[in-house]
């Protein structure tokens, strides 16, 4: 093992030991290497006269570019330097401070918590490969809902190996399944020494976010557990944060709740800038952690960082420069907080017309509509047509394009239609359901 690795390993071990059992092989296996990015920075902070460390090329002292690119780009504040340039395989130090000081405003709860400085990732999907690397054995369970993100089951199962576990997202009730949810926690916890568990909210493919006692529980849940000497490693994948359409809603991340519970339950905060600023192609995410610790938290936080950096470097080297940049000058603007919010009337206006829509009693002998409360997404559950043939027929027939799940469901991104068009899909739905009966 290399020397700076087992160094992490004995920094994490000095403040919580059960943090450094979850670690992974490869996770125990990481570091940030002391090589030529290590030497770069140093050199960044220090070579005032001549630097030739880095492997890119400048001319006159400043970064060589073509015109044409930066054109492209160039917006009268970009410039080449915070653009082309490598970016650390951490992510920009401001954006990284911006992005968790704005964790801190929007989760009021965390006031008084210590938590990690995010790591930056290129999109939250990178964020998902990251952890399992860094956290997951092939074997290990993770336990998600029967209604997921089919790339949680690419990412951790076809590419890390480890099993997935399900229990039914949905009660007969209508709201989130804490019973199931909590039986089979217990289940897996039984049979094995570390668990991880996965929380999606606002929920991909549903658009539910759990409850306010619902997020208690699910929190009060995993605690037990880890009271209970099973390792929890609770990924939050908060993707769609901040679009909440009703008060009942979870209006912070579960990651408040996990974050200092218990040495044995260690919160992993994924989030990014790619859905709550709308800027999917930049692939700008997130990675946070916060658990209990004796001692010296931010040692422990630093060689966590350190391993997750080392990750990225090992895998993509670095994210993005030119879309860090862009997301940290949006952030920095005094136009963001009034922007954000306007985007977020429009989501929730969309979501109140489809509840509205599918109040209307014709839609009720051809589908049931699941529980939504928040984000991008809802779903019906058709009650006598098969969700693919439906979905094919659709598109062929009308031109209109839904996603297909399992055998009766169908989810409707309504973050994709204007108000004067979400009845008329619905009608269209109803059309095709009725040709197909």
């Amino acid at each position: 093992m290399n020397e700076l690795a087992k160094q992490l390993n004995d920094d994490i071990n000095a403040g919580n030991p059960k943090v450094y059992d979850m670690l992974s092989s490869i996770g125990k296996n990481l570091f940030f290497p002391k090589g030529i990015l290590s030497q770069s920075a140093e050199a960044k902070q220090k070579a005032h006269k001549l630097n030739a460390t880095i492997g890119i090329a400048k001319e006159e002292g400043n970064i060589m570019f073509l015109p044409s690119v930066m054109e492209a780009i160039d917006m009268g504040t970009i410039t080449p330097e915070e653009s082309l340039t490598y970016a650390p395989s951490f992510g920009i130090p401001a954006l990284r401070q911006a992005w968790k000081d704005a964790q801190y405003e929007k989760n009021p709860s965390l006031q008084g918590k210590k938590t990690s400085l995010p790591i930056v990732t290129c999109g939250i999907t990178h964020a998902i490969s990251v952890v399992a690397d860094v956290w997951a054995d092939p074997g290990d369970v993770v336990i998600l809902p029967d209604m997921m993100w089919g790339n949680y089951n690419m990412i951790l199962n076809v590419r890390k190996g480890a099993e997935i576990v399900k229990y039914k997202l949905f009660s007969d009730q209508g709201g989130y399944n804490v019973e199931a949810f909590e039986k089979k926690v217990k289940e897996e916890a039984a049979k094995r020494d570390k668990i991880i568990v996965l929380l999606n909210f606002p929920q991909n493919p549903t658009g539910y976010t759990a409850t306010k006692s619902e997020g208690k529980a699910i929190a009060d849940i995993l605690t037990k557990v880890a009271e209970g000497g099973t390792q929890v490693i609770a990924v939050t994948d908060d993707a769609y944060f901040g679009l909440f359409f009703e008060e009942d809603a979870m209006q912070e991340s579960i990651f408040t709740l996990l974050c200092d519970r218990h040495e044995n339950l260690l919160a992993v905060k994924l989030d990014g800038a790619t859905k709550e600023n709308y800027v999917w192609g930049l692939r700008v995410g997130f990675i946070s952690y916060g658990t209990k610790i004796s001692g010296d938290a931010e040692k422990v936080y630093e060689a966590l960082e350190k391993k997750t950096a080392g990750c990225v470097r090992g895998n993509v080297s670095n994210c993005s420069h030119l879309g860090q940049t862009i997301v940290l000058k949006s952030m920095k603007d005094p136009r963001y907080a009034a922007e954000k919010e306007e985007k977020f009337n429009t989501l929730k206006a969309r979501a109140n017309k489809v509840k509205e829509v599918l109040k209307n009693p014709k839609y009720k002998d051809a589908w049931d509509v699941y529980p939504f409360n928040s984000g991008y997404f809802m779903c019906i559950r058709l009650k006598n047509i098969d969700a693919e043939t439906l979905r094919v027929h659709l598109l062929d027939t009308y031109g209109v394009g839904l996603i297909a799940l399992g055998d009766r469901d169908l989810r409707v991104a309504f973050s994709c239609l204007d108000l004067n068009d979400i009845e008329t899909l619905f009608d269209i739905v109803l059309q095709g359901v009725a040709d197909l009966t």
